[in-house]
Order: structure tokens, then C-alpha cells, then sequence
């Protein structure tokens, strides 16, 4: 692939923080973009040079942003499959649709994963009431169950705990009908994050794995470094690397895993996009995952991953944001706000990454 020259726009499906901070990674680097985003004024657009308000499956917009984009990618993965393998015949399109396929759906990705050799918890299928019975029947009576698809934050689930026999009339009508999958409990002791990245070479490059702590279904905090040894953090970017090479991928992945005692590995799902745990690396290295995903859809060079402090990231989640002019004040804190208006219970407002000790590297 030749390098897109500078002044060339990168369009991004999608207009929240995450296309936010690749609009302004994709500035720094000499690019425009334009915004496909059906909610006007949104956090992306405002750093942006155009924002086309469209719905994401909008056939003339999906035109328009291809007229007027050298390469398209996108912030999150619930992008209409069918949108883009649309866009893909008329202007290139990374991370690749396949990537959608398979993050998509809870049931695809644990298959693919398991597929290639990846291993992830032990899971069932659940279309009804007597599949979810005999679901926690073989699984001992515990589980979280899950929305197959558009599930995120903690949405679409429901935790189990020592449920056997009858009981569950109304449980999936309750989650809305819909395809569901039941994962069994995995006895871990953290849960980690690697955000690698895969160029249009081929080359590969991964950051330090973060520890993540969740609070209310959603992220809290990302710790580095995380307790872990060396070859389990070895085996977490190798297994990113795998999966990156089986879907011929182009740009930044977030993996998230399970640590057993141990030291081993169980995958917990995949994000075909810049992830949340990787917003560290904007304070802690010379190249954000934002800017990788840039280098790497624009056929430039993989950045070096390098961590250069130890740090712990953490969400400013609703009202928190109100923390921000505290935060200002302290000497170690790299302070980001994503420009929403209005702070909801469980909206995320920003994050602060709070820089320790150097690394020396």
C-alpha cells in the first residue's frame, strides 16, 4: 500500500469520543476527515472538517464519504455489515468488514476464536426459556448471560449464581427476544487488555498489557504495569498477533483476557477498534494507540509502543467530570474531555491518565 500523502481525508464512521481522537491523531499527521454520524454536533465533529449527518446504513451517505475519502474506518463495532462491505467496493475500508462479522456476535467471535486455537470461556447458545434451563444445568447453575449482539458497557446481561431446575419462564423476553449466549463463570484473577496493531505490511506491534478494573459494567481504571509475569503478557500479544493475521486486519485491535491463577489465558472478547484501555497510551508513550490506527490505515509506519511511565488511567464517568479543575491542578495528571454537553449517570465524560514512576526505557 503507498502512503497516503498528507492533505489526503480519512473518513470515520461513527462520531463519538473514540472518532474524536482519531480525528485529532489524524490532524497531527497531516490528514483531514470527515465524520459520518447521524447525531449532529457530536464529539468527533467538533474536531473534525466535515461531518455528514446520516444515518450508518444511509446508501447516499455512505457514497458521499467514499467520494470524498482516500480510506475509511470506523470507532465502533456495531458499523452495519452490509454498509460496509458496501463502502469497501468503492474506496478502502480498515480494519475489514470481516472484523464486524466476527466482533459482532458474541456466539462468531468464541467460535472463531476457539477455531484458531484461542481459548475463551466454556458457552451455549440461548434462543429460549428450556435452553437457558439446560445452559445453567451445564454449567453448574452459574452464568452471565448476554445479548448476542449491541451489547456494551455492561447493557444486555444478567449474572447467574447457583440457578438450577425451573424458574426462568420470561428471562428472554425479558432481554427482548433476541439471540442470546450464556458464558460460563471463568475463576480469573484480572483481567487484562492488549491493544496491538497490524499494518498494511503485515508488520505488527503491541503495547504493554493493561490491567483493567470495571465498576458497573463499565471501565474504571487501566493499570500499568499489570501484575502479571512475562509470559503470560508474552502470550497475550501473541495471541493478539494471531487473531490479527487470521483477519488479514489493518489497524488497532483492544483484546480483552481473562488471567487465571496460574498464569494462562482465556480471551474474553475482541474490539475491532480503538479501546478504552488504551487511552493510556496518549500520556504514556510517544505514539498513541490513536495515532497507530492512523499510521496503520494510511499505509505508514507502525510508531514504537514503548512504554515510557508506569500510569493508571481512569474514566470520568457522569458527574465525576466535575473533578476536572481538581485534576488541572495536579502536576501528574494528563487530563482528556471528550466535549459532551450533558454529563447522564454512565456516560463517559472524559478520562485522566495519572502518570508514576519512569520506566527508563
Amino acid at each position: 500500500m503507498t502512503p497516503l500523502p498528507p492533505d489526503s481525508t480519512i473518513g470515520i464512521i461513527g462520531g463519538g469520543q473514540l472518532g474524536r481522537m482519531l480525528a485529532m491523531a489524524a490532524a497531527r499527521l497531516g490528514y483531514h476527515t470527515a465524520i459520518l454520524e447521524p447525531q449532529a454536533d457530536c464529539p468527533a465533529a467538533q474536531v473534525a472538517d466535515r461531518q455528514i449527518v446520516a444515518a450508518y446504513d444511509d446508501t447516499a451517505a455512505l457514497a458521499d464519504l467514499a467520494d470524498g475519502c482516500a480510506v475509511v474506518t470506523y470507532e465502533f463495532e456495531n458499523v452495519p455489515v452490509a454498509g460496509a462491505n458496501a463502502l469497501a467496493a468503492l474506496v478502502p475500508v480498515f480494519p475489514p468488514p470481516r472484523a464486524l462479522e466476527v466482533a459482532q456476535d458474541r456466539m462468531v467471535e468464541k467460535q472463531f476464536l476457539n477455531g484458531i486455537g484461542i481459548p475463551t470461556a466454556h458457552f451455549a447458545p440461548v434462543d429460549d426459556d428450556d435452553q437457558l434451563a439446560a445452559a445453567l444445568a451445564r454449567f453448574h447453575g452459574n452464568g452471565v448471560l448476554k445479548t448476542r449482539r449491541m451489547g456494551y458497557d455492561g447493557k444486555g446481561q444478567r449474572v447467574f449464581r447457583n440457578m438450577t431446575g425451573s424458574g426462568f419462564s420470561g428471562t428472554c423476553e425479558a432481554m427482548g427476544n433476541v439471540p442470546l449466549i450464556l458464558e460460563d463463570f471463568v475463576p480469573f484473577e484480572r483481567e487484562i487488555s492488549v491493544i496491538a496493531a497490524r499494518g498494511a505490511d503485515g508488520g505488527l506491534a503491541a503495547y504493554d498489557p493493561a490491567e483493567n478494573v470495571h465498576r458497573d459494567g463499565i471501565l474504571h481504571t487501566s493499570t500499568l504495569p499489570a501484575r502479571i509475569g512475562a509470559a503470560t503478557a508474552e502470550a497475550a500479544r501473541t495471541a493478539a498477533w494471531k487473531i490479527l493475521g487470521e483477519l488479514d486486519y489493518v489497524g488497532v485491535i483492544g483484546v480483552e483476557f481473562f488471567v487465571l491463577e496460574d498464569g494462562s489465558l482465556l480471551v474474553n472478547e475482541i474490539a475491532p477498534r480503538v479501546h478504552n484501555s488504551g487511552h493510556w497510551t496518549e500520556a504514556a508513550c510517544t505514539v498513541s494507540q490513536f495515532e497507530q490506527h492512523i499510521r496503520a490505515i494510511a499505509g505508514l509506519p507502525l510508531g514504537w509502543t514503548q512504554r515510557h511511565f508506569d500510569c493508571v488511567m481512569e474514566n470520568l464517568i457522569g458527574d465525576e467530570v466535575l473533578k476536572a479543575p481538581a485534576l488541572l491542578a495536579q502536576p501528574d495528571v494528563v487530563l482528556h474531555l471528550y466535549g459532551k454537553a450533558e454529563s447522564r449517570p454512565g456516560r463517559k465524560m472524559g478520562h485522566f491518565t495519572r502518570l508514576g514512576s519512569p520506566t527508563g526505557r
